[in-house]
């Protein structure tokens, strides 16, 4: 994973560290996303920081070539000013770096967001099995939950 980035707003990108893991989680629950797997999936995360404060976070959680990506999550405060896309960037370049095949997401609110990114939407049965055994995916997000995917520039479809 990358280093430390800084923004135009003097946010500044890094990875997670394990102090983080509280302020990580308090964000999440304040966006009513899924804590489950966060611990676990924790060296994919990247956070954004301000002032001290996490003020945003996205993540990878990696299955053998594929990744999900989950936990993209702003601080009201730092919303509509492109955190979360600087944030979506990075994980994203840091999957291609890594030549993951692809990348999934669950969503229940921002499937007009995510195609932006070179995501499209897919059924659950076209997702990889390895994914379909992670936490997001045996219950944390719903079922009605949209299923999108990324192919990574080295590979093809989905």
């Amino acid at each position: 994973m990358s280093t430390t980035e800084t923004l135009a707003g003097g946010a500044k990108l890094r990875p997670a560290e394990i102090a983080d893991l509280p302020a990580i989680e308090s964000l999440l629950s304040a966006a009513n996303l899924p804590l489950a797997g966060v611990a676990e999936s924790l060296p994919g995360f990247v956070i954004a920081e301000s002032g001290g404060a996490i003020v945003g976070t996205a993540a990878l959680e990696v299955c053998c070539d594929n990744a999900l990506l989950r936990s993209v999550a702003v601080a009201p405060e730092w919303r509509s000013r492109g955190l979360g896309r600087a944030l979506v960037t990075r994980v994203i370049a840091d999957g291609e770096a890594r030549g993951l095949r692809a990348l999934y997401l669950l969503t229940t609110t921002a499937e007009h967001y995510f195609p932006s990114f070179g995501f499209r939407q897919i059924t659950r049965v076209e997702v990889p099995a390895e994914l379909r055994e992670t936490a997001e995916f045996k219950g944390a997000c719903p079922d009605s939950a949209i299923v999108m995917c990324r192919q990574c520039a080295t590979f093809g479809r989905c």
